[in-house]
């Protein structure tokens, strides 16, 4: 059997390895199955938003809109969606245009503008929000007793996460 062949049977790891046996690959352990449900994940609601009036994004800004005590400036959102204020300010324009929320002007900031849910906006919230939770709810339900320790772990690894990117 060739190398080739050999590596076409082998996973992302063992190719690095066979390339570049210097690296430590051993990171791609975790990130490799992180990548692999993030990817299965958007497949799986994929079919969900296909015919929707709002897509992923815009549910997950919605959702934080929804639940907010007060209006909420782009950057505070785009700092809780954990995504960049270009990405936020482009999907809040295009929910603002559908008429799904209303900006108004900040008066402690001019430049920012206070963001808030229309009615419009929590009625297609509360017929999405539910029919992606069944999807997911669908998706874990395989996991059974082990559950808890999914979460435990997965609550481990966002810490972590969190606290190396708080360092820079």
């Amino acid at each position: 059997m060739n190398r080739m062949s050999r590596l076409s049977h082998a996973s992302p790891a063992e190719w690095w390895a066979a390339a570049r046996p210097d690296l430590d690959t051993t990171p791609m352990e975790v990130i490799g199955p992180l990548k692999r449900i993030q990817a299965l994940y958007a497949a799986a609601l994929e079919p969900l938003y296909e015919a929707a009036p709002l897509t992923s994004p815009e549910l997950d800004v919605l959702v934080r809109l929804r639940h907010a005590e007060e209006p909420l400036i782009a950057r505070r959102i785009a700092g809780q969606l954990r995504c960049s204020r270009a990405a936020v300010s482009k999907t809040l324009a295009k929910l603002e245009k559908r008429g799904f929320i209303e900006r108004q002007p900040n008066p402690a900031d001019r430049r920012a503008a206070l963001v808030t849910l229309t009615g419009a906006g929590a009625e297609a919230v509360d017929a999405m929000f539910p029919r992606q939770l069944a999807v997911e709810a669908e998706l874990l339900a395989g996991l059974g007793e082990d559950r808890e320790r999914v979460v435990e772990a997965l609550g481990l690894l966002a810490a972590v996460f969190e606290r190396r990117v708080a360092e820079g």
